[in-house]
């Protein structure tokens, strides 16, 4: 990706896009991110005007300003930055997320002060205040970043939410049911992330599912990737961020007990990329490997030379990875107690679900004794990712609610059927 500077003229064209994230950039690691730049980058290269509105923040931990603030362009994608602002103590933060997570009841004062002792992020805010009304639509993503939360309430009509939503103690706070009841329109990426929403909020009856793109390689060269960092054997692999939300420290702590289990036979590597602290588990140091950040094209070629694709997080509303591995024709080891991957899982046939570390250890155990009848499950996975998650359907959806909900003076006469992602 290369941006160049364009000076920054206050005023979007008029009837433009606008697609809101917490972060973008070559060294930011997320999925809604990742489904944000791919709508943004797509909608641009089929004629309308799109502005991404984003932080200079890379960092989801600090949200530190890393990227100059003004109004850049990124290929044809006219992109601005604005400066986060972090000079509250995060107490609140600390103290109302503590008892968030034991399963306090929460006052709506409580929820408000929890939400705004993070970042916050002004220039963003009075942009969309003083020129929102310019937009057509304004897409945001994920629910809970307060670049969702406090920017999507100025032009609620406008605003189209995309979730991106867990089953977790923060999805039930009535600050974000208010947030999601009252936005102009909702986008989901999956039948079950969808399911959750209806058991939670009252769904306004502009919603949807779009589903998102995945990146889908003509070829892999697996052996490229062993090269490039001197990986002789086989090993499991994880891509994203390395932290406890998205499971990793369950991971790294069955893989521990795995390696001890094997005692002195052949046992599998475990090779991480992404974000975030890799602390191997006591003598296993010079098992685990960690590669940093990767190409996208480095990063298929990690999948395919994958004896298994391990996705760990129980919080994930798509689970862009996972459809990755299943791709390259890796075998998937998923946190069943994730209903969306479960839901990719069950309708591809390309992987095992696990519920607990000691079946996850069972599961590492059998990739390793039992190579060709765990390859042998991903199968059926490249052809369910070429049915179901290209671009261009996702586009289509999208440009069907959009010209449903905000038609243009070009749009189509007549509603078009809204048809989600099957």
């Amino acid at each position: 990706m290369s941006q160049s500077q364009q000076g920054s003229p206050s005023s979007p064209p008029e009837g433009a896009i606008a697609i809101v994230s917490p972060r973008y950039g070559e060294e930011v690691v997320g999925g809604a991110e990742d489904v944000l730049a791919d709508l943004a980058h797509g909608l641009q290269a089929r004629g309308h005007a799109v502005e991404l509105l984003t932080t200079c923040a890379a960092d989801h931990f600090t949200w530190a300003n890393k990227y100059p603030e003004g109004r850049f362009v990124d290929g044809e994608l006219t992109v601005r930055r604005f400066r986060t602002q972090i000079d509250t103590p995060g107490h609140n933060r600390d103290r109302i997320g503590a008892r968030l997570l034991a399963g306090d009841a929460i006052t709506v004062q409580d929820q408000q002060l929890w939400v705004n002792d993070s970042l916050r992020c002004s220039g963003m805010w009075h942009h969309v205040f003083d020129h929102g009304h310019r937009y057509r639509s304004i897409i945001f993503a994920p629910y809970m970043f307060w670049t969702t939360y406090a920017v999507s309430q100025i032009h609620p009509r406008r605003s189209l939410i995309m979730p991106c939503l867990h089953d977790e103690p923060a999805a039930g706070l009535d600050i974000f049911a208010a947030m999601i009841e009252g936005a102009g329109g909702l986008l989901f990426l999956t039948e079950p992330e969808r399911e959750l929403a209806q058991r939670l909020y009252r769904l306004p009856a502009r919603n949807t599912i779009i589903g998102a793109s995945v990146d889908i390689a003509d070829s892999y060269d697996p052996e490229s990737f062993r090269r490039s960092y001197n990986i002789e054997g086989d090993y499991v692999y994880f891509a994203g961020r390395r932290e406890w939300g998205k499971g990793w420290d369950d991971l790294k702590n069955a893989y521990g007990v795995y390696l001890q289990q094997r005692g002195g036979r052949r046992a599998l590597r475990l090779v991480t990329s992404g974000v975030g602290e890799v602390i191997a588990p006591l003598g296993a140091e010079s098992q685990v490997l960690d590669v940093g950040l990767l190409s996208n094209a480095q990063r298929d070629n990690a999948m395919a030379g994958a004896a298994a694709y391990v996705q760990p997080s129980a919080m994930e509303s798509f689970s862009r990875t996972v459809l990755e591995a299943m791709a390259a024709g890796t075998p998937v080891l998923a946190n069943g107690h994730s209903d969306v991957v479960s839901w990719h899982l069950d309708r591809s046939q390309a992987g095992l679900t696990y519920t607990s570390g000691s079946e996850l250890v069972q599961a590492l155990h059998f990739v390793t004794d039992e190579p060709e009848a765990a390859a042998s499950l991903a199968q059926g996975g490249r052809d369910y990712v070429l049915a179901n998650y290209r671009l261009d359907p996702v586009l289509d959806r999208l440009s069907i609610a959009l010209d449903n909900w905000f038609p243009t003076p070009t749009s189509a006469t007549h509603e078009r059927p809204l048809e989600g992602v099957r």
